[in-house]
């Protein structure tokens, strides 16, 4: 297949040093054309010694090129390289993260392959460097642990609702909008709502590989998900659309537990009902932690610990989000908005 069309790999990226230069390496060694690629690293002003790396690369290739993103957040660093881009092709990349050698000749080919699909993706492999990660690496690809989110776990190409690290024909971006620079999280849910309400397709395709590499610790991985959580709602209240249903049961469950809390002290019948529930839960927690783990047993004392963790943050986050946005009423940036968050 000859192939024509050009691409731009776009990177938000702050503080990454240990990371980005495997990334950049990743897309130096692709299969496409090198001729019809860049790279574009645009980054929130790294005060670790990732800039430097970058203009290291930037030197020595004609196709990595480093983009100042003084506004610091992911959605405006991803818009920074969109805009700058001519390319007939944007993939949106992370730091913290790698692809596989035909992760860009995949991505034109399906993208390509119908002209109604207007994003595609692939399933996204996690991994980590310690025990804690390994283990927030396997729950995060497990049904029990992230729902439906096919785009952690899919073995066959099928479309969906979502995808992370998505590729998009530049002509549909202009025609759907960019990222929604508002929101430090849930930005890609967001832009591919839009995909689809302007009557797209998004493709989920197992032959678009790359490895990300997981948080490292419990009170990342809870801030991360307390943050999806927050933000899923102002996506509702911008776009009007309730969530679908795995967004809602972390919600429920934490609702759930603090009503049967409660409504025990009163009604003796609901403690009983509470307590059952509440055991097909750990129940299932630990039949699940046990399944996954059946080749690293060490493992198991954190997977059991790390669903709830991605349940409760997630579900708090989510009803702190009702209550922000929709009972005060608040469109307004919060804290929750000052990092670089990809």
């Amino acid at each position: 297949m000859e192939f024509t069309k050009t691409v731009s790999i776009v990177i938000p990226c702050r503080n990454e040093k240990k990371y980005i230069g495997k990334c950049i390496d990743s897309f130096l060694k692709q299969t496409y054309p090198k001729n019809l690629y860049e790279i574009l690293i645009c980054d929130g002003m790294s005060i670790d010694g990732s800039r430097e790396i970058i203009k290291k690369y930037e030197s020595n290739y004609e196709n990595v090129k480093l983009i100042d993103n003084k506004e610091l957040t992911a959605p405006k660093g991803m818009n920074c390289g969109i805009k700058y881009s001519n390319s007939n092709i944007i993939i949106i990349f992370g730091s913290h993260a790698y692809a596989d050698e035909k992760f860009v000749e995949n991505n034109v080919k399906l993208l390509y392959k119908d002209m109604e699909i207007g994003c595609v993706g692939g399933p996204i492999e996690t991994i980590s460097e310690n025990q804690v990660g390994q283990a927030i690496s396997l729950a995060m690809s497990s049904p029990f642990g992230v729902g439906n989110a096919l785009f952690r776990y899919a073995q066959h190409e099928v479309f969906v609702d979502t995808v992370a690290f998505g590729g998009y024909r530049k002509e549909v971006l202009n025609e759907i909008g960019y990222f929604d620079e508002e929101l430090v999280r849930n930005q890609d849910d967001e832009l591919n709502f839009r995909v689809i309400k302007n009557g797209y397709k998004i493709l989920l395709s197992p032959c678009i590989k790359s490895v990300y590499y997981s948080r490292g610790s419990l009170k990342k991985l809870w801030k991360q998900y307390y943050q999806y959580g927050f933000w899923k709602v102002r996506v509702m209240q911008k776009h009007g659309k309730t969530a679908s249903i795995r967004h809602l049961i972390p919600m429920m469950f934490v609702l759930g537990n603090v009503l049967g809390i409660l409504l025990s002290i009163l009604f003796k019948p609901i403690f009983y009902i509470w307590m059952s529930v509440l055991g097909i839960y750990i129940i299932s927690d630990l039949f699940e932690s046990f399944k996954i783990t059946k080749q690293k047993r060490k493992l198991f004392k954190y997977i059991s610990i790390i669903f709830p963790i991605l349940h409760i943050s997630y579900g708090i986050g989510f009803l702190e989000g009702l209550i922000h946005f929709y009972l005060f009423k608040s469109n307004k940036k919060t804290s929750k908005n000052t990092e670089m968050s990809r």
